[in-house]
Order: C-alpha cells, then structure tokens, then sequence
C-alpha cells in the first residue's frame, strides 16, 4: 500500500485555486479555468526519463561547452526524444537554445558557435509533468534580482502542485506546464535569502519532495545535486585537461573522454567554481531508493551507475530468470534491444542456445503513419520482423523487458508463432507492473496496467504464450551487482518510499480559459 497522501490527497487545490483567482476575485467575471482533457498513455512500453548534462571547461580548451554538452546529449538521447536544449555561460551571461525535437533536428553548427562560454548544461526530455512543447523544453533559464540561473532536471516532484500554488498566490507567473518551474522558482526564493546558489540549493531540497537529479548554472558556479534517496542517477566525471562534467550517465562521458569520478551521493550537492570542486550536503538523510528500473531498462547498457554496470545487471536478471523458471526449450531470443542482454544471461546460465530472432528497423520512429485497418499490427511487423530460420520449428524462450498493457507483447508472440515457432514461452526480466510511477517514470495508472488485478495465468492466456514468467521483486532488487543504493520497487509492490499524490497526470498544470 501507499505510504501516505499530499495534501488533501490530490492535485485539486491547484485548479481550484486558479478558479477562485479568475473567478472569484473580480465581480462579474465570467471566465472560467478548464482542465485540458486528460493525455491517455502512449504505446506499450515504459518510456525513458529525461537525461541532464553539466559541463565546466578550463580556459583555452579544445572545444566548447555547448559542442561537448552536444556530443553528451546525443549519448543521452535515449532517454528522452520530444525536446532538448543547451544553456551556456559567457562572462556572467547565460544564454539558452531548446525546442521540440531530436538533438541533431534542434541543433546544427552555427547554433552551437553561437553559443560560447566556458560552461554548459543540456537536458533530453520525455514528458512525465507537461506536454511536449518548446515552453515546457529544458533547461530553464531565468533572470532575477540577484543574477541569472539556468536548470536542467530529471525526475518528478509530488509537491508540485503545492508549491506552485504557493506562487501563484503570491502573484508569481507560469510560462510552462512543468514541475520543473516550481523547482527553479524554489530556489530562486531561496536564493533570495542566502548568501551564495549552492546554499539556496541545500535549502530548496529541503521543501521539494519527489525524484530529482538537477544541473544549476550560475554566472560563476555550476552545481549538481540528487534527492536524498537517489531516485534518479547522476554522476561526475574529470578530463586530463581539468574539465568536470556531470551527466545522467556515463555513458554520456565517455565520447568526451571524461572519467567517471563516481556517483552524486544522494543528497549531495557538489559546486564547481573555477575548475575547484567541494561538495555539500542538504543535511537530509534517507533510506535510498533509486529507481531499480534503470538497470532492468532506461539506461544503456554501457553505462555504470551508482557503481554497478547496467549490462552485467541485465545479464543477471537473465540468470535469476533461467533460476526461477526454467523450461525445456531449443533456443533462447531477446526483443531488441533492451531484452538482449537478459536474454544472453538466460541462455548462458540454462545451456539452452542464443539466437537472433527478431530483427528491429532502425529507421521507424514514434512518429511514424501507419495507413490501413491494420495500422498497429503493420507498425509492430515494421518495427519487428521475425527471422524464420531461427525459431521455425522450435520451442522458443523470449525475453523482454517489460509488460505494460500487453498488446505489443502478444503481436510479437504472433509474429514468432506465425514463423514456425512450435512453441513460445515468455520470460520478463522484471516483476510484473502493478501500480502507477509519481517519480519520473512514464507508467501509468494501474487500471492500464495488464498486472493489475489479474494473475500470471490470465495474462498468459491473453497474450498467447505457453508458459509465462516475470523476474520476482527479490530478483529484482539483486541484480545490480556493486550498487551502492538500495532501490524503489514501488511499481512492482506499491510500496512508495515518500507520500505520493493519489493521481498525477502529465497535463495537470494544462489549462484553458473558457
């Protein structure tokens, strides 16, 4: 069950709060503020996070912030393709260019050559909190009495909704849909009453409840910091020639040759000032809980986070598999590419061979038209082919991920069965999703979830398999060898590490005036 509830146990003062500033506060006013309709999931799978990206060059290097926090994006691009940006720092001033899009659609090599400086900080967004668009693109960069700052962030608040309230009422002004305003504005209230960013920082994380790791640039100072559970991932890296960057990953230094130093402590928030680096702390200590599913899924496997390799994990989770349900199968496979890895784990430790069984298209994206009556079934078959010669004939062990609804699943089932296969037997590298995500992660609510109130047996029945097995939570929790935090599993047992809101939609803070 939940740990508990925010106020009021919903994101409803919010809009009756506008309504009562619109409406109530100027006689005779007939204008009214209207929820915009509610944004239904997207797709069957869990979609990536955001990824952010901090840089400090020394003087006279090779290359720029913005062409290196460039570079670190495109190796993050993987966990977020509707928006992205780049904030640099020249001589005080921040200047900041995002939009809608892909990173190679958003910038080309004039921008960046317009963009000098010797810091930067970049940010990949998928929309957990907001709608895609340019308003609610990262970072965000604003200007304040006591200077200028910019913020790239990853993760979700749930108290979102109370602190921009807060604001508002005080007579503050939105211009995105996101959580992630509420957080800068939070800090520039702080900052207001501090003496120095990396205090108005400390003091910010001690009101803003939820998952965050956050990049702050100032005019001299650039800052990372991570919630004190650590629920999502961020790390710090050195160059030989004195750059120190931090990045969601680290697969997002190794193109720039940086080093990973290691992991953000959770509740950590380290200062770069000058090329020197000192860390703080925000003074709150808590049971880690990082978000277990990075290993099993958002992160690329060359990656090493919190100090344990993604890829190994991913192997492990196939070990645990082939332990908890075994079967007597020709051939193992892996739906690309996230189930590859777990796959070759499984089929390592049970002896049963590895094969390609499904090749992916490269060129499909999320974008793409899918004309006629059987638009999803031509989309999943263009996306996913079967190699007949792999499993016509035989007794076949596939292994994904994740199930999420289950339709994407069992048209991949038809498509390896309508190629020959004898029989198919599902193996998920992790336990079943059962309840929502209130911490950055795209899962929705559970009435949309094929776990929900159903047992593994009726969800084998459904998506068509001969037999069906998921990751168990002990697994799960296991399988990153060397981590250095213990995890959130609350999407698996419903168990949240913090009071979370009964419901959180994307469109929330997306209103029209009516």
């Amino acid at each position: 069950m939940r740990s508990g509830g925010l106020e009021g146990g919903r994101n409803a003062p919010f809009l009756s709060t506008l309504k009562l500033c619109l409406r109530g506060s100027t006689k005779g006013m007939k204008y009214k503020m209207k929820k915009l309709p509610r944004t239904p999931f997207d797709g069957d799978a869990v979609h990536e996070e955001c990824g952010v990206f901090g840089i400090y060059v020394p003087e006279g290097a090779k290359d720029s912030p913005a062409h290196e926090a460039y570079t670190a994006l495109f190796a993050l691009q993987h966990r977020g393709q509707e928006a992205c940006g780049i904030a640099v720092c020249n001589r005080g001033v921040i200047r900041c260019h995002k939009d809608v899009g892909l990173v190679n659609d958003v910038f080309n090599q004039k921008t960046l050559d317009s963009l000098p400086g010797n810091m930067a900080i970049g940010h990949v967004r998928y929309s957990t909190t907001g709608q895609p668009s340019r308003e609610n693109a990262q970072p965000l960069a604003i200007t304040h009495v006591k200077g200028n700052l910019a913020v790239a962030h990853n993760g979700n608040l749930v108290n979102a909704s109370e602190l921009r309230r807060q604001f508002e009422m005080g007579g503050g002004i939105f211009r995105s849909s996101s959580d992630t305003e509420a957080l800068v504005y939070t800090i520039v209230r702080k900052r207001l009453i501090t003496p120095s960013i990396e205090a108005a920082v400390v003091e910010a994380m001690k009101e803003i409840q939820g998952a965050y790791s956050i990049v702050v640039m100032s005019p001299r100072k650039l800052i990372a910091a991570r919630d004190p559970r650590g629920m999502r991932p961020l790390c710090m890296g050195k160059r030989e020639d004195g750059a120190i960057m931090f990045a969601s990953e680290s697969c997002a230094l190794d193109p720039l040759g940086g080093a990973v130093v290691g992991g953000i402590e959770p509740g950590a928030v380290v200062v770069v000032n000058g090329g020197e680096v000192r860390s703080l702390h925000c003074g709150i200590h808590e049971k880690t809980a990082a978000c277990v599913f990075e290993y099993i899924y958002f992160a690329r496997p060359d990656s090493v986070i919190d100090g344990a390799s993604v890829d190994e994990a991913r192997q492990e989770a196939g070990r645990y598999l082939c332990e908890e349900h075994p079967v007597e199968a020709d051939v193992v496979i892996g739906v690309p590419d996230s189930g590859i890895p777990a796959a070759i784990g499984y089929a390592k430790y049970s002896g049963i061979p590895y094969g390609v069984g499904l090749i992916k298209n490269r060129y499909i994206g999320r974008t793409f038209i899918q004309p006629g009556q059987d638009k999803r079934e031509r989309s999943v078959r263009l996306k996913l082919n079967a190699l007949r010669r792999a499993v016509e004939g035989k007794r076949v062990v596939m292994v994904d991920d994740s199930i999420v609804r289950g339709t994407t699943v069992a048209r991949l089932v038809k498509l390896i069965r309508d190629a020959g296969a004898k029989e198919v037997h599902m193996r998920i590298s992790a336990p079943p999703f059962r309840h929502p995500c209130f911490f950055g992660t795209d899962i929705p609510d559970s009435d949309q979830l094929l776990a929900h109130g159903r047992t593994v047996e009726e969800m084998r029945e459904i998506i068509g398999v001969d037999s069906l097995g998921f990751l168990s939570v002990e697994a799960a929790n296991k399988i990153a060898i060397g981590a250095k935090c213990t995890f959130c599993d609350a999407c698996f047992t419903g168990v949240y590490p913090m009071p979370v809101p009964e419901r959180v939609e994307k469109n929330m803070f997306e209103m029209e005036i009516r």
